[in-house]
């Protein structure tokens, strides 16, 4: 009790001498929230832009506020789930602890400072025929306001009895930073979000540390999915017209590359050091009369010099940048630049279509030329329906991932982090068919069933033939290495904020090379989880 009371102490003492105002704190992209702002946005009691999450507190707040002003558009479900989330973002609107709000473990709303304080716990067991899986986490998360500026954070410290998404296996899971993994596969890791922000009344701007998700999806992002370890990065955000958003960020991945050059002996062996890694990305969203929001951006990953002032530059185009100071006379110079597209479209009510399209490399002049074409890219094209029956939403989507898509030549500019993939898990050559129906009957309770098949090609192997690099005219798919068939059916109970009970059963059938399914899943396997989870 002391040590609350201590920490409590602290952040009161830091935020005395400033008002209190609602600001940017990102919330989990996993929360349950999202669905229902995007079911909303469908129905268009509201406008939103999903392209890019997590989302900010005080927008998500302001969202739902919209929403309770046509509480009339609302069935039951609906209603009760609108009331449910304010009980939590209410926060954002409203000062003092006189009104009908969550459950937390410390929370402080006056004058001076909006904070909040609460733990994260979460179990789980799995169980088939290769054996029993039991994950465990604790940890705790904070968030505050005060002024102008915010500031968050969160740590959780998981256990693992068999590791199942280690670099190299396709699976949607999250990837973790394992500390290490013993004989019998057993590990721990921990991971800690966190940021501090400062917002104005067209923009805003934090250094923070999370995983991003851009690209519209209902299955896995095809730009950023957020399966990498979380990265801390400069986010810079600006909204100056409701018709354009603009999104910047400055990232320091994770390389995992030696940098020989600067690791050095010391007297218990050696220091190694790695080489550095960054990232810079940007975008525009226009949104359009006929609620379509059109995205496009480009991003690049480099290497090697040191922080480059030019990518700081919010509004560059990366590749122009790099043909600058990398010259273009060959492969092995320069960096890994990218640029992608996405098209979001809920001109049908209840309906929302959406693709995003992310090259790696193409030539527009060679484009249809199967010979010389360098189409490396990745194209999704997906259709979510909601309320198809009362309370009944209907998803399928499509991926398709060219050769060579995600990856280059030079290690320490690959499109990775902690050397798992920025982008679709499924990586280079592959392609997946996805369908997922989610059915909500009764306030918090949600079942979700779902199949895909994916399939993945042989890995292009990078030659210099004739002085030139070996990427033209690759051929999708000439013979399937691996694929997978998969369905599952689950059940989810948020039973209060942030607190859930799921349970469900999947099953998978994996063939092929072994190296892209984690063991626990190998070959033909019906299992079944149950758990809890309190916090994201």
């Amino acid at each position: 009790m002391s040590g609350r009371i201590t920490i409590l102490s602290v952040f009161v003492c830091l935020c005395a001498f400033l008002n209190l105002k609602g600001q940017v704190v990102y919330d989990h992209k996993d929360n349950t929230v999202y669905p229902f702002l995007e079911e909303m946005a469908a129905a268009g009691l509201i406008r939103i832009n999903t392209f890019s999450k997590p989302f900010a507190r005080n927008f998500i707040a302001s969202k739902l506020d919209s929403i309770s002003q046509k509480r009339d558009s609302l069935n039951r479900r609906q209603a009760y789930q609108l009331d449910f989330f304010l009980k939590d973002y209410g926060k954002e609107l409203r000062v003092g602890k006189d009104w009908d709000r969550r459950l937390d473990a410390v929370y402080v709303s006056d004058s001076t400072v909006n904070l909040t304080i609460n733990p994260i716990l979460g179990g789980s067991v799995m169980a088939n025929q290769n054996g029993t899986r039991i994950h465990r986490r604790v940890g705790a998360g904070f968030f505050a306001s005060f002024e102008n500026f915010s500031a968050w954070g969160s740590l959780r410290d998981n256990a693992v009895s068999d590791v199942i998404a280690v670099p190299g296996h396709l699976t949607t899971r999250d990837g973790q930073n394992y500390k290490s993994i013993a004989a019998d596969n057993r590990s721990d890791y921990n991971e800690a979000f966190g940021g501090v922000s400062y917002q104005w009344k067209w923009g805003d701007i934090s250094v923070m540390k999370d995983r991003l998700e851009w690209g519209n999806t209902e299955r896995h992002a095809n730009i950023f999915s957020g399966k990498a370890p979380s990265y801390a990065m400069i986010n810079f955000r600006m909204y100056p017209l409701k018709w354009l958003d603009f999104q910047y960020i400055h990232g320091w991945l994770v390389s995992e590359e030696l940098d020989s050059s600067r690791t050095y002996l010391t007297p218990n062996g050696n220091r190694r050091v790695d080489m550095n890694k960054n990232i810079a990305a940007n975008y525009f969203t226009v949104k359009s009369n006929w609620n379509i929001d059109f995205t496009f951006g480009n991003s690049i990953v480099y290497s090697d010099n040191g922080i480059q002032p030019v990518y700081f530059i919010p509004f560059m185009f990366f590749k122009s940048a790099d043909h600058t100071y990398s010259g273009t006379g060959s492969n092995e110079l320069g960096q890994n630049a990218q640029l992608f597209f996405d098209i979001s479209a809920r001109a049908i009510k209840n309906v929302h279509i959406y693709t995003s399209l992310f090259i790696d490399e193409v030539s527009i002049g060679n484009f249809w030329n199967a010979d010389e074409q360098t189409n490396i890219m990745s194209l999704k094209m997906g259709a979510t329906w909601f309320n198809a029956l009362p309370n009944l939403h209907l998803t399928a989507e499509y991926t398709y991932n060219r050769p060579w898509t995600y990856r280059h030549q030079i290690n320490s500019t690959t499109f990775e982090s902690n050397q798992y993939n920025l982008g679709h898990y499924l990586g280079e050559n592959a392609d997946e068919i996805f369908a997922m129906a989610r059915y909500k009957p009764w306030r918090n309770l949600c079942f979700r069933g779902s199949g895909w098949y994916a399939r993945k090609g042989p890995e292009h192997i990078y030659e210099i033939v004739n002085g030139n690099a070996n990427v033209t005219g690759l051929t999708f798919m000439e013979e399937t290495i691996w694929d997978q068939y998969g369905a599952s059916l689950y059940a989810e109970w948020e039973i209060i904020n942030d607190a859930v009970l799921f349970t469900g059963v999947t099953y998978q059938s994996s063939s092929g090379e072994d190296r892209f399914t984690p063991e626990y899943f190998s070959g033909k396997v019906i299992t079944g989880e149950f758990g809890f989870r309190v916090g994201w």
